[in-house]
């Protein structure tokens, strides 16, 4: 007997795939990552993640504009500063890299949105992510340093601001202080649960941020730990945060969908530079399509449960679809 139920029938032409389809990528979802250098006229590609580029200032705002004519209206700053020491103190100058990307940006698109990373480990001659004492990270040390940071940004016209570091309070800290100097309307993204992996590798050649010395295994998590990322999650909803985000994405699928479920809030996913570094290198050697297998990663993350996509993908979706490609 034939079943009277065939779920075929609704895969039998584009239009009907297309129809029934439960998972959308919007280009308006993506947030696009950029590299910012000192110089001027400077485009150096990025070797172990081809595609991607230090650019300086006014290539960062060609960059920009070009996104935002695709559709890709969110980037995130990251920054090569123009000199490094023990604290990161490069990271809270007016005048730094990242304000000017900032001010550049926003006069060139005042309607793109510009978040910005909110760490040390671009910026202190040892790697880490804060003060150093006898080779331990200090915590409770560090976060003044951050909400400098988080203020001269601010200060500059970021949009968001997006703290990294997975530092315990930092959250709350950089609440109550950008409260106080009249920031309350400016979002915190937090790399809520941010995993100590393996997967980072091409972008620490990008901003030149590998450790001196150590790793980062105690202040990142665990990738065995799906219960403890929960925990920090709702930590950091607790003291304040808009937007929650675990990175990577693609190793942590199930803990993505834990944390749509479990806080029901805008749920960003890092699409990391190891996991778009594979995909390069692979459709290289001819092993797939990495037009194909894009569009399959970013509609995992999406089906997982992520709201936003950060993704060194972002201007590539974003030119089929304006092609009618996707």
């Amino acid at each position: 007997m034939y079943p009277n139920t065939r779920l075929r029938r609704l895969r039998n032409s584009q239009a009907l795939r297309s129809m029934v389809r439960e998972t959308h990528v919007e280009v308006s979802n993506l947030i696009a990552p950029l590299f910012v250098v000192p110089g001027e006229k400077v485009r150096r590609e990025i070797v172990s993640m081809p595609g991607q580029y230090n650019l300086s200032v006014d290539e960062t705002v060609k960059k920009a504009v070009a996104l935002y004519e695709l559709g890709v209206s969110s980037v995130l700053l990251f920054a090569i500063p123009e000199f490094k020491d023990e604290v990161g103190s490069s990271s809270w100058q007016p005048d730094g890299i990242i304000p000017k990307a900032i001010k550049a940006i926003k006069k060139a698109i005042p309607e793109m949105m510009v978040i910005t990373d909110l760490c040390f480990c671009e910026y202190t001659s040892h790697g880490h992510c804060g003060v150093m004492k006898d080779g331990h990270l200090c915590n409770d040390e560090t976060l003044p340093n951050l909400l400098k940071q988080a203020l001269v940004h601010a200060d500059a016209g970021a949009d968001m601001i997006a703290p990294s570091g997975m530092l315990d309070g930092t959250i709350g800290f950089l609440r109550h202080g950008l409260d106080e100097n009249n920031f309350s309307n400016l979002p915190l993204m937090a790399y809520a649960a941010k995993f100590a992996s393996s997967f980072y590798g091409p972008f620490r050649d990008a901003v030149q941020s590998a450790p001196e010395y150590g790793d980062r295994k105690t202040y990142q998590m665990d990738p065995a730990n799906i219960s403890e990322a929960i925990r920090e999650v709702e930590l950091d909803v607790q003291e304040g945060a808009d937007i929650v985000m675990v990175k990577p994405a693609l190793a942590f699928l199930d803990v993505i969908r834990a944390v749509k479920e479990t806080f029901d809030m805008p749920t960003a996913a890092y699409n990391v530079s190891g996991e778009y570094a594979m995909v390069k290198a692979a459709a290289k050697m001819g092993w797939l399509d990495e037009k194909r297998v894009m569009l399959e990663t970013l509609t995992s993350i999406k089906r997982a449960g992520a709201d936003i996509i950060i993704t060194y993908f972002a201007e590539a979706f974003a030119e089929l679809r304006k092609r009618g490609e996707v």
